[in-house]
Formats: C-alpha cells, sequence, structure tokens
C-alpha cells in the first residue's frame, strides 16, 4: 500500500480553508474590540484581509529587525577588533 501524497492543489485549498478560519476568527475578535456591528461576510472579509495586511506587516518587520541585527552585530565586531589592535598591538 503506498502513502497518499498530497499534492499542491489540496495543500493550497487546505491553505485557503484556514486563511478563511482565521480570518473569520480575527474578524469577529476585531469587530467586538472596535465596537462596530458588521455581518458574516464583512467579519470574514475584515479578517482575511487584515490578516494578508497584517502577515505582510510582520514579514517586513522581521526581515528589518534582521538586518538592523546584522548591522549591530557588525558594528560590535569591528568594535572588538579596534579594541583588541589597541590592546595588543602597540
Amino acid at each position: 500500500m503506498t502513502p497518499h501524497i498530497p499534492s499542491q492543489e489540496s495543500e493550497g485549498q487546505m491553505g485557503f480553508f484556514w486563511l478563511l478560519i482565521v480570518g473569520a476568527a480575527a474578524g469577529f475578535l476585531a469587530t467586538r474590540v472596535m465596537k462596530v456591528q458588521t455581518d458574516v461576510p464583512t467579519t470574514v472579509a475584515i479578517g482575511v484581509l487584515g490578516a494578508l495586511i497584517g502577515g505582510g506587516l510582520v514579514r517586513v518587520l522581521i526581515w528589518s529587525l534582521g538586518t538592523v541585527a546584522g548591522f549591530l552585530g557588525a558594528f560590535l565586531g569591528a568594535l572588538a577588533l579596534i579594541w583588541l589592535w589597541k590592546t595588543y598591538m602597540r
């Protein structure tokens, strides 16, 4: 018996399904926190669009923090190298 290997199409359908579920939950919570009365399709749309926008923003934030961390590491390494040079090369 061969194992079932999911196709990319079925994985894409599951991703879309989960986006709708998470979007509905996020939209529901967001409309309650902001005290907005909306119907179900609008609530789901708010959640899905919010997930897409928020996901993009989080990815940009993580990327930029990674870049800043790399720069900070390079700067601290350069400071350590200068300190070593001044301390032991005189």
